[in-house]
């Protein structure tokens, strides 16, 4: 994990198995924690408070973010001073709009004031990045999850975007940009490279670290050998 160690952007392990996040909570590169209700869902997860507070026993000191699930702006708040309160190293994740399409921003404002840790996620456009700036406290802690990764699904290059967000958020001393979603493990080099400040890393792509200046004689053998096995063990004749 050497050349990992090295790189300025702190990866954070994304996911909501339990068993994982334990397991990511000892290595030394893994510097914080994201989950969402769509991760809680496929893990079974049903009683989210439980869940939660169960996590928060053993990861004590790095960050972790947990995401609101209400549709209306007011209960938005009442949860995310709930979800605060399990501790101090928790983040309440606050989507950019609710499913009408409504921006978050005067519930993400009065949050920040009352010094609550906010993480602002499925971010997808510049103009959100500014809109959030302008409204977040810059001396309180918070992260700008701006979604890279769903950003490229499109087709749009995310890197120039990333760059400029990064410029937007250099007025907010406190907060931090998310690369979030990615879909290899060469995006924790591009975030690294535009100046990110977290990436968030899905179980996924972690497993894909170890391969991180891999000989690509060797690794091109692998494939071979791969492509070999199979086609032996499935019984292919011609």
């Amino acid at each position: 994990m050497k050349k990992i160690n090295n790189l300025n952007i702190k990866i954070f392990a994304d996911g909501a198995n339990k068993k994982d996040m334990l397991e990511m909570n000892s290595k030394s590169y893994i510097r914080g924690f994201t989950t969402n209700p769509t991760l809680m869902r496929k893990e079974g997860i049903t009683d989210y408070e439980k869940f939660c507070k169960d996590i928060l026993k053993i990861i004590l000191q790095k960050p972790i973010s947990f995401e609101v699930f209400s549709d209306d702006f007011e209960e938005m708040a009442i949860q995310a001073r709930k979800i605060s309160s399990w501790g101090n190293n928790v983040y309440v994740k606050i989507p950019v709009t609710n499913t009408k399409q409504e921006t978050c921003y005067r519930v993400v404002e009065k949050l920040s004031k009352d010094k609550i840790k906010l993480n602002i996620t499925a971010i997808m456009t510049l103009k959100q990045v500014k809109e959030i700036a302008s409204v977040l406290q810059s001396d309180i802690p918070s992260y700008v999850s701006v979604f890279a990764g769903r950003i490229a699904d499109t087709g749009v290059d995310p890197e120039p975007v990333m760059l400029q967000a990064v410029t937007i958020l250099k007025s907010l001393s406190a907060a931090e940009l998310i690369w979030a979603s990615p879909r290899e493990l060469f995006n924790i080099f591009q975030a690294n490279r535009v100046g990110c400040q977290v990436i968030t890393v899905t179980k996924d792509i972690l497993k894909k670290l170890d391969l991180i200046d891999y000989d690509l004689n060797t690794y091109s053998l692998d494939t071979v050998k791969m492509f070999y096995t199979d086609a032996v063990d499935a019984g292919f004749k011609l």
